[in-house]
């Protein structure tokens, strides 16, 4: 898979890299960017055998919340028979991991995995990326991680963990810190199959009866705020886990998501002030987006496929920052020195951390030239399909 395939005419400063689940983790855990959740009930093979989804390079079938408990068995089936067929399709030169999107699995509880995966083949295992750990806590996180373990030596291959934190002990206050201790503590004896730590934001304000708004962002509401804060301060120090924003729960699909002219500002600058872009909805997902990468989360989870081109686009990195990152990443002196573009500071040790991520999204999602670029990487002439 490669970023932005659905632009291939958009002019990179440095071209995004192919990936794919065999990749070296030290990419890969930056590249799922928008990782779009389906029931598991729905057969979206022939969608992805035909490259009918734009954009999509990562994708979790899903077996929890949008499956009805009664139907579990025959999600499992149909996930089965994806699984097989793509892999065939494999085999027989149908399809190439070029466009093979990351695919995952989330599973409901410990006995539901036990279950799908005592039906795996290695045939199958070969296009499936890893398991999504919905609810990951003190409780059930090391079963879920031993289990998974046994999977890869059983299969002699790698099926990477996506553990969702979204567990009520992490949303209490009186809980947390030793909730999120104990959930890294688990993470750490299992970091070489650690794919990413995803977060529940959802599930976090349902526990306090709330919602955020179209107009507003995840990061308004001031107790799944202060949730999320505590999350990146336990995994997101020194870059040890990558971890991805929270799912958009808006979309709009119409022809006002097209646009032929493009305004000609800066993107950020234009919906930090609420200037319209696309319409309510996108420029919803596009603020918070920006809040997500200010706040060190990479990608995110989307229910829509209208989402997808504009998170993953956001993730691009532009070449001021590009080039700051590489200039702190090649000082062996340390010290401070002046920014590309003159107008800020370099601090060689502080940064590094920023540079080093900064540098990872480049590989993943390439270099833009500046922020008006963002508008033009998301730029689609053509149907939404």
């Amino acid at each position: 898979m490669r970023h932005h395939g659905y632009n291939p005419n958009f002019n990179f400063v440095v071209e995004p890299e192919d990936f794919n689940k065999y990749s070296d983790k030290e990419l890969l855990q930056y590249c799922l960017g928008a990782t779009i959740y389906m029931p598991g009930t729905k057969n979206f093979l022939q969608k992805i055998l035909d490259n009918e989804i734009q954009g999509l390079t990562s994708m979790v079938f899903c077996f929890e919340d949008a499956c009805p408990e009664d139907q579990v068995d025959q999600a499992e089936q149909n996930v089965l028979h994806i699984l097989e067929q793509l892999s065939t399709a494999l085999d027989h030169g149908e399809l190439s991991y070029d466009n093979l999107p990351l695919i995952f699995c989330r599973v409901r509880n410990q006995e539901q995995f036990e279950h799908f995966a005592s039906q795996l083949t290695k045939h199958q295992v070969k296009v499936l990326a890893g398991i999504n750990f919905p609810k990951f806590n003190t409780h059930n996180g090391r079963k879920y991680m031993e289990y998974l373990e046994q999977l890869n030596r059983k299969f002699d291959e790698i099926l990477y963990a996506m553990p969702i934190i979204e567990d009520a002990e992490v949303a209490w206050k009186e809980t947390r810190q030793q909730e999120l201790a104990g959930i890294r503590a688990i993470l750490e004896c299992y970091k070489d199959i650690v794919l990413q730590v995803r977060v529940g934001a959802t599930d976090f304000s349902s526990y306090f009866g709330v919602r955020r708004g179209v107009d507003y962002s995840i990061y308004d509401v001031l107790t799944v705020r202060e949730i999320l804060s505590d999350i990146i301060n336990v995994f997101g120090r020194n870059n040890d886990y990558v971890l991805s924003g929270p799912v958009w729960e808006y979309f709009r699909v119409s022809k006002e998501m097209m646009f032929e002219t493009l305004p000609d500002y800066d993107i950020e600058d234009c919906l930090l002030k609420r200037i319209p872009i696309v319409n309510t909805e996108v420029d919803g997902l596009l603020r918070e987006v920006i809040l997500d990468k200010a706040n060190g989360f990479v990608g995110k989870t989307v229910i829509h496929p209208t989402h997808i081109k504009y998170v993953n686009a956001m993730q691009a990195v532009t070449k001021e920052e590009y080039q700051d990152a590489v200039n702190i990443l090649n000082n062996e002196k340390g010290g401070v020195f002046k920014g590309e573009s003159g107008n800020k500071m370099n601090e060689v040790k502080p940064h590094t951390n920023w540079a080093m991520k900064i540098y990872m999204r480049s590989r993943a999602y390439g270099v833009i030239e500046d922020e008006k670029s963002y508008i033009k990487l998301f730029e689609e002439r053509g149907s939404l399909g």
